[in-house]
């Protein structure tokens, strides 16, 4: 059995050691030729004979059966009707790791005018760590998931209702990749940078990548390389700008030359992009009676600024950062109340069908290109 397909049945040995029918397995498993008949015999011997003795001697000797194992031992459970157990290893198998293509040059990425374009990851990519970022140590890495939902009376921001479906997707997504989850909700401006300060801290070297989600309010504020901030339950702003920076090299060593992805789900402004009549209301067909409402709040810091038409994510190579946004700077991002919104939606589904074969540019030019059409 190979590393991975080992992992995978440790990751979920306790799931399996309590949900698995053992007695319905053993006539499957010999037709397979996964064990032989002195073996059965000894696995249904092992501990007291119990069924969970049972379930736990057989993932045991499942790893050393050879490369397939996994994939008949999920064919022997489809056979024997243990479909859920099935469909979770048959999942979390064909899911990957993020494959996160390195910018070329020490120049930022822009991912919005085409880079490797809609056809997937060049195979030349996966396994070249001069191409591509090293994803290899289990679990991956550290995602922190910040939800603020309810705000403060004084704050005069809306309930963000629907950010807790935005949430309860990512945090699956991510642990489906292979990152370790954590979630805070409603934080002030202050409790959002201590949170991310203490996660800057921690010991990362054992780890190939950070992951951030924010979602919230938004509004523009003045900046140099990343537009745009983040309100905390309080009504106070947090940019982005000093949130990244929270990862860069001096303050945060151990996730030197590793990629530290961001995403932010909240307005960059108030101006609201009406589009053009097109024969689809994609990213997806709005339902009757929805409403959906925007995290847009007004513009906080001073009228001078050093906006630019920034790229919707960029990959500045000094400090391997990586940051997507819902919406371009100076727009608002529409959230639905019953389906949570556009963008994580989109992001959910684009990563569901399509991270365990592409890199990240192409996953993102994957969502850019739903929400256009």
């Amino acid at each position: 059995m190979n590393e991975a397909d080992r992992l995978l049945l440790q990751r979920h040995r306790r799931l399996l050691v309590e949900e698995l029918r053992v007695d319905q397995l053993w006539d499957a498993l010999l037709s397979r030729e996964l064990f032989k008949p002195h073996m059965i015999e000894d696995i249904q011997r092992a501990g007291c004979g119990s069924r969970r003795d049972q379930a736990r001697q057989l993932i045991t000797d499942l790893e050393s059966r050879g490369s397939q194992a996994l994939p008949l031992f999920i064919s022997c459970l489809e056979e024997t009707g243990q479909y859920t157990l099935a469909s979770i290893l048959q999942t979390n198998r064909q899911t990957e790791k993020f494959l996160i293509p390195k910018p070329k040059d020490h120049r930022p990425v822009d991912f919005d005018s085409g880079g490797l374009g809609d056809g997937g990851a060049p195979e030349n990519l996966r396994g070249n760590a001069d191409l591509a970022y090293v994803m290899s140590t289990e679990p991956c890495g550290h995602c922190l998931i910040i939800n603020n939902v309810n705000f403060s009376f004084e704050s005069r921001l809306s309930i963000r209702t629907g950010s807790d479906i935005d949430c309860g997707k990512l945090q699956l997504r991510f642990s489906l990749l292979h990152f370790m989850v954590e979630v805070k909700r409603d934080l002030t401006a202050k409790e959002m940078r201590l949170t991310l300060l203490e996660l800057a801290r921690r010991d990362h070297g054992a780890l190939d990548c950070c992951v951030v989600v924010i979602l919230s309010h938004g509004c523009q504020a003045s900046h140099l390389q990343f537009p745009g901030a983040v309100y905390g339950t309080d009504g106070y702003p947090v940019s982005v700008e000093k949130i990244v920076n929270i990862f860069n090299g001096t303050s945060c060593p151990s996730l030197g030359g590793k990629p530290k992805l961001f995403f932010i789900q909240a307005c960059g402004g108030e101006q609201k992009d009406h589009g053009f009549e097109v024969a689809s209301t994609s990213p997806q067909e709005e339902s009757p009676g929805s409403n959906p409402e925007s995290d847009a709040t007004p513009f906080q810091e001073d009228a001078w600024t050093f906006d630019q038409v920034d790229a919707v994510s960029s990959l500045p190579t000094p400090s391997d950062i990586f940051v997507s946004y819902s919406t371009f700077p100076g727009f608002v991002s529409w959230r639905e109340r019953k389906s949570g919104s556009w963008y994580v939606e989109t992001l959910d589904d684009i990563f569901e069908q399509w991270a365990h074969c592409e890199d990240l540019q192409s996953l993102l030019l994957r969502e850019r290109h739903s929400c256009l059409w």
